[in-house]
């Protein structure tokens, strides 16, 4: 999926940035949608979202137990996205199933059907297509983008 190299200012057709944070910040933010919209691509041919991908992810993660859906949301990358309704849509697809918890019965506890790990299985196999996003990167520019990306987190 290489593309050409394109500056963000021939991007959004802008001569100048008032300063470099600003350059930085229309920057992380155009990069973002650009590379969730090949992602989305990607999800799409499984008819799932990013979001219903990282909840399956996090399922898989502790599979065989299962998780609430509050434990989910902690751990989702999109925390507004309302777990509890991506993890209704996964259950409509079979990916997933919830049931009262024997803890806590006012909570709901979900887990990753054979379904669902099949899904991940055959994305997995696929994971080169994601990768490809990044192809434009050397592997010594992916750790050193993850680690400027972990310090302005910081």
């Amino acid at each position: 999926m290489k593309g050409i190299a394109l500056r963000i200012e021939d991007a959004i057709k802008v001569k100048k940035f008032p300063s470099k944070q600003q350059k930085l910040s229309i920057n992380l933010i155009f990069t973002t949608s650009w590379a969730g919209t090949r992602l989305q691509e990607f999800f799409g041919e499984y008819d799932l979202t990013s979001s219903q991908y990282n909840i399956l992810r996090i399922l898989r993660g502790h599979y065989p137990n299962s998780m609430t859906t509050s434990k989910i949301s902690e751990r989702m990358i999109h925390r507004d996205a309302g777990a509890s309704r991506l993890v209704d849509r996964l259950i409509k697809k079979g990916l997933a199933k919830k049931s009262v918890s024997e803890v806590d019965r006012r909570l709901v506890d979900v887990v990753i059907t054979p379904n669902g790990l099949d899904a991940l299985s055959k994305m997995d196999a696929e994971r080169g297509r994601i990768d490809d996003i990044f192809g434009n990167l050397s592997e010594e520019e992916i750790d050193q983008l993850n680690d400027l990306l972990d310090k302005l987190r910081s």
